[in-house]
This record gives structure tokens, C-alpha cells and sequence, in this order.
């Protein structure tokens, strides 16, 4: 890069980040037949950030209507990055909530007002249907939710943003982010020696917003962390009969889980990983986490070997209220703080961001000047 296209821009729009928020706002926006530049600081397929790994839970089982909807136009919107990639990528093998009662009671009321599809199970009931998962109350069941790959998720907004024309430009670390006297932008990089210029600029960096941003937008506090699930082997079953699961559990963390093909069943403890600095992360699993996963394995999993634990590890980006950020002040869009239930919502946040590029208004919810609330069920 480095000579302007465009009335002295080298794009319409520069995405700065290249995980699953950055690569969907460039596919909304490519198929708006915007001009569009997306940077990402490391190589294809990398495991830095939070957009890696084969499994993600897709559901629609949250308590408010605006999660409730946001999930639904996603699930249009993957079966239609699908087929215009080629690529499989959303599996609906079901999804079950249980644990707290009056959280799954909430739950409950969300997806009724909503017209989602969703039944009561006894905890007979339900472990004579997963006998992989022990119950000792009551279960929340609704059919259409699942799993999503999240590593070809990435690669097909990447491959169909290309195909509507975005330049993608991987191993390009952005170093500064400056605001132009004419409400336009210039991101330097490591390695350009001019800035690229453009019109507007989609910030989606993860766990280096707060790096990006610094004093640029009124960004809410942003705890960076390093979560560690693991996946385990199922004990005579398939992973592919396992449903996508939650339980909710008072006093502690919630857990999650999914079936993940080729690799055996993730279960992770939400939330829970010691904060860190993303320039200095160290990948190793912590051993306190990894006894609680085995404990509550051995405990609530009767399906799966709870000594065969292979761990990974992944960044939450947190807010305080766990509700996400799409924003847009001056030239600047903003997508932060996806607190590990983000992905099944990603190509809708994509299209978010292209409205807010476009001078669409903010979602009072998501919005920077939010008043702040008690968390929302998460995962």
C-alpha cells in the first residue's frame, strides 16, 4: 500500500482487525459495494485472539427480545454466508439450559414472548435423552440452537469479502489511529511508511481496542483475559449426538459446552481466566482452572472421560455489564467487548457496523453512552 486511490484515500473504509467482527463488517460492507481495506496484525488462522478454534455455541435462548432477535437474523444471515462461501458452517444439534431456576425461568419467558421454540424437560427426561449430561432439576430445551466453526466461519467472510473486492492484508500491525481536520482517517502501520488514508474506520482489535483507541473514544473499562476450556473424549458416544449445553449454577461459574467434531466435547467454565496483557500472553493453562473443569467434569459429565482433558486457551474481552459496544463517533466505528457469547451473533454485527459506517444510529443498547446494568445471561 502506500499510493491513494481515491481522492487521496487508499480505501472508502479500513477494517482494523481481521477476527470474526472486523471480517464480517468487511463482508457487509463489501456487498454494499464499499471499497474496503481490512488489516489484521497476525497470519491467517491465528490462535492470538478470540475468533480460533472449531466450536462455537449458536442459540437464541437469552431472556431480552433485542439478544433474542439479534440471534435470528445471525441464523439468516450464516445460512447465507453458506451458501455464497460454499462452506458448511452453522450445525444444529439442539441446545439445553439448566441449573438455576429462576434464570431458566427468565429464559423461558424471553423465548415464549418471542415465539421461539423451546420445552421443559424433567431431569429423568433429559438424561434418558443425553446421557452424557447429568441433571438434578428441570431443563430448558430449544431446538434450533447448536454449534458453528468458528475457524472456517472466519476464512468464509475473509474468502466472500475478497470476492466483492476488500483488500485483506494480513501480518499489518496498526500503530496509531489518527482523526483528519476533514472527518477522515489515517491508520499507520508497521509497515508503511505513509498512513492509509480513508473515509471512515471499523476499529474491531479485540484485546487490543484499548491499545488502538486510547483517547480517542470514551470507551468503557475493557478486562482482557485468558480462558482455558478444554475438550474431552466421549465415552460411547458420538460428539456429533451431543446437544450445544449451559448450566447455570448459583454462587459459581456457568458452564458451557458442545459437542466439537474431530476433537471430542468442549466444556469450559465462563469467564473465570486471570486478566492479562495481550503483548505478553503466555498459553499455559492454569492449574487451579484446569482441577475446577476436571472436578465439575467428573461431577456433571458421566458422558466423557474427565482425565483426558486437552486444554486450550482463548481472550475474553469484558465489559463490566458483559453487553457488547457497536459505536460510531466522528469517522470512528467501534466493536468491543464480546464477553464469550459473541460469535453466534457475528454476521449480524457485521451488518450493524456497516449501517453505523454508513451514518445509521447507534443501538441505544450497544451504544457507548449505555447506562449500565446488571449482566446479561451469558455464553
Amino acid at each position: 500500500m502506500g499510493s491513494a486511490t481515491k481522492g487521496g484515500q487508499d480505501a472508502d473504509v479500513i477494517v482494523i482487525g481481521g477476527g470474526a467482527m472486523g471480517s464480517a463488517a468487511a463482508w457487509q460492507l463489501a456487498e454494499r459495494g464499499v471499497d474496503v481495506l481490512l488489516l489484521e496484525r497476525f497470519e491467517p488462522g491465528h490462535t492470538q485472539g478470540a475468533s480460533h478454534g472449531a466450536s462455537r455455541i449458536f442459540r437464541v435462548s437469552y431472556p431480552d427480545p433485542l439478544h433474542i432477535g439479534l440471534a435470528r437474523e445471525a441464523q439468516q444471515l450464516w445460512r447465507e454466508l453458506e451458501q455464497a462461501s460454499g462452506v458448511p458452517l452453522l450445525t444444529v444439534t439442539g441446545g439445553v439450559d439448566h441449573g438455576t431456576a429462576d434464570e431458566l425461568d427468565v429464559l423461558h419467558d424471553g423465548l415464549t414472548a418471542a415465539g421461539v421454540e423451546s420445552h421443559w424437560l424433567g431431569a429423568t427426561e433429559a438424561a434418558d435423552r443425553w446421557p452424557g449430561l447429568r441433571f438434578d432439576g428441570r431443563a430448558l430445551y430449544h431446538p434450533g440452537s447448536g454449534r458453528l466453526h468458528a475457524d472456517h466461519a472466519v476464512s468464509a467472510l475473509q474468502s466472500v469479502a475478497r470476492g466483492r473486492g476488500t483488500v485483506a492484508l494480513h501480518r499489518t500491525r496498526v500503530t496509531r489511529v489518527e482523526v483528519l481536520p476533514d472527518d477522515t482517517v489515517a491508520v499507520s502501520t508497521e509497515q508503511d511508511f505513509q498512513p492509509l488514508r480513508a473515509r471512515r474506520v471499523v476499529v474491531a482489535a479485540g484485546a487490543w481496542t484499548d491499545q488502538i483507541l486510547a483517547g480517542l473514544l470514551p470507551l468503557p473499562r475493557l478486562r482482557v483475559t485468558q480462558e482455558q476450556p478444554a475438550h474431552f473424549t466421549p465415552l460411547g458416544t458420538d460428539e456429533n449426538d451431543w446437544p450445544s449445553f449451559t448450566h447455570r449454577r448459583a454462587g459459581a461459574a456457568t458452564v458451557y459446552g458442545m459437542g466439537t467434531p474431530g476433537e471430542g466435547v468442549k466444556v469450559g467454565l465462563h469467564g473465570v481466566g486471570p486478566r492479562i496483557d495481550p503483548e505478553h500472553r503466555d498459553f499455559r493453562p492454569r492449574a487451579e482452572q484446569s482441577a475446577d473443569l476436571h472436578e465439575y467434569v467428573r461431577t456433571w459429565l458421566p458422558g466423557v472421560d474427565a482425565s483426558s482433558a486437552v486444554p486450550v486457551t482463548c481472550t475474553y474481552t469484558s465489559t463490566a455489564d458483559e453487553v457488547f459496544v457497536l459505536d460510531r463517533r466522528g469517522p470512528i466505528v467501534v466493536a468491543a467487548g464480546f464477553s464469550g457469547h459473541g460469535f453466534k451473533f457475528v454476521p449480524a454485527i457485521g451488518r450493524i457496523l456497516a449501517d453505523l459506517v454508513e451514518g445509521a444510529p447507534p443501538v441505544p443498547e450497544f451504544a457507548l453512552d449505555r447506562p449500565r446494568r446488571v449482566a446479561q445471561p451469558a455464553v
